[in-house]
């Protein structure tokens, strides 16, 4: 069985614009469902969406009501880095060793320095941000592996292999463009690497189908057969990531 198309689209209901995700599915009748993610409208697949937003107007005042009532999520874990501070990279935990030298980032990847486990050397410059290095690191490490992972997919599906960059966005973990190619967001380097591999066969799978059509979701199952599994597990690690 194909999986249901996602659409991302906004409308407008008391007077705000209220995002929501369309799933169309063989299903028979309309249906609104609000959760952490906020508003899925589930309609068949061959409804207009002049109706669909019509059905979506008629239960404006209990859509608004309910996302408004939503609970808050709590805040993510914010993660100071400090001399002895632990950050995750590839799902694993990194201890950071912040000393003086020459803004050198040095990744001791086995035993060092001490510790029991991997080490993330940061030899700062006087003045220079301990911050801004570690994002430096983690951005640099990220991107090495997301375009590796980005060709290693494109082989697959005998592609060319697009520009890959890295993104900031606040809602995306990546997106695919004629133009500009493959963007990967930077902090996707915290999580294991199945998950990372679940992101870039998803946009990779839009070099052949760029939309979210049960086509695409075929070429994402040919690249990914768990991926189901795999958005579940992104949604539960994403919001467990620290904030730098």
């Amino acid at each position: 069985m194909s999986a249901p198309a996602l659409e991302s689209r906004e409308i407008e209901l008391a007077g705000q614009r209220v995002g929501y995700t369309l799933r169309r599915s063989v299903r028979k009748t309309l249906g609104l469902r609000i959760d952490h993610r906020g508003l899925t409208v589930g309609v068949p697949l061959r409804v207009g969406l002049g109706d669909i937003e019509s059905f979506i107007r008629k239960h404006a005042d209990w859509v608004v009501d309910q996302l408004q009532a939503r609970p808050a999520l709590p805040p993510a874990e914010s993660c100071e880095p400090c001399d002895g501070a632990e950050i995750p990279v590839l799902g694993l935990p990194w201890r950071l060793r912040i000393g003086r030298g020459g803004n050198r980032i040095v990744w001791h990847e086995g035993i060092k320095l001490g510790e029991s486990g991997p080490v993330l050397e940061l030899a700062l410059r006087a003045g220079s941000s301990a911050r801004a290095l570690l994002l430096k690191a983690l951005q640099q490490r990220g991107l090495e592996l997301f375009r590796n992972r980005v060709e290693e997919y494109c082989l697959r599906l005998g592609r060319p292999v697009p520009l890959v960059g890295l993104s900031s966005a606040r809602t995306r973990w990546g997106s695919c463009s004629s133009r500009t190619g493959i963007r990967l967001h930077w902090r996707l380097i915290h999580l294991p690497l199945p998950l990372i591999d679940y992101v870039v066969a998803h946009e990779v799978a839009h070099l052949v189908e760029m939309n979210h059509s049960p086509k695409f979701w075929s070429v994402v199952e040919s690249l990914y057969p768990d991926h189901a599994s795999a958005r579940r597990a992104l949604r539960q690690a994403g919001a467990a990531l620290p904030v730098l």
